[in-house]
């Protein structure tokens, strides 16, 4: 194993990894330094998801190393992969993945309570990030009677709630309107820069990764230092990174 760059809070070499046998990562390396955040870009089916769940420890890759402030993820034991995540790591995907059972602000103070922080602390904390989210209105109810957009409002408050060192944000507001999305993101972004979070953020969509301070591109499994499409001739063009 070599040793990652001191000043990466996050850095990933030579990551490969297949699904029912197709190629999903070929290759890919990178490495991001602590408050940065960084979209990860591309198409459908580049491998952005494959990759943001190699790098929180969801996912094991097949070939290739992840470390996280020095320490090998990809050698862990799925117990200590699962309390890095608990612990130092936020997720946010397409899909809210809400506990129906429980009201929007018990949702979003769920992290906290299961780390041991009080019922009332958890409670204020929750309600905080759900007022900044535009959902206050909606912390007492279920999952079932939110609208789309309110129940990701919720899962991007429960992400938030703990401060996570590294925030995984997988195509975030894909279940959002346009003008609802920019701001949830302007929120998100603004979390993550003034509490010094890193952000990993896979997006399709160039508005999006226009709001981090850089982005990483893949297609069809590998970086890429670029994409061009050419309309006359109907073919992408692209380079690849070293």
């Amino acid at each position: 194993m070599v040793a990652p760059p001191d000043n990466d809070v996050l850095w990933a070499r030579a990551l490969h990894h297949s699904h029912n046998g197709s190629p999903a990562l070929q290759g890919v390396s990178l490495g991001v330094r602590e408050g940065e955040i960084l979209a990860v870009g591309g198409p459908r089916g580049s491998g952005k998801t494959t990759l943001l769940r190699c790098l929180s420890g969801r996912l094991v890759p097949r070939e290739g190393e992840v470390w996280f402030n020095s320490a090998p993820v990809h050698t862990m034991t799925p117990l200590q992969r699962e309390r890095l995540r608990r612990d130092r790591f936020g997720w946010i995907g397409p899909e809210p993945g809400l506990v129906p059972e429980l009201t929007a602000w018990e949702n979003t103070a769920l992290p906290l309570m299961l780390r041991g922080t009080s019922r009332r602390a958890a409670k204020a904390a929750a309600l905080d990030w759900l007022e900044r989210l535009d959902a206050g209105d909606c912390a007492r109810l279920r999952p079932r009677a939110l609208p789309q957009a309110q129940r990701q409002r919720v899962a991007i408050a429960r992400a938030l709630v703990t401060m996570p060192s590294l925030l995984f944000a997988d195509e975030p507001t894909a279940p959002l309107h346009r003008a609802d999305g920019a701001q949830v993101l302007r929120t998100l972004t603004a979390a993550a820069r003034s509490h010094r979070i890193t952000v990993l953020l896979a997006t399709h969509d160039p508005e999006v990764a226009a709001l981090a301070d850089r982005t990483a591109h893949l297609l069809d499994g590998r970086r890429v230092n670029s994409v061009h499409l050419n309309g006359a001739e109907g073919r992408d063009a692209c380079s690849l990174s070293v």
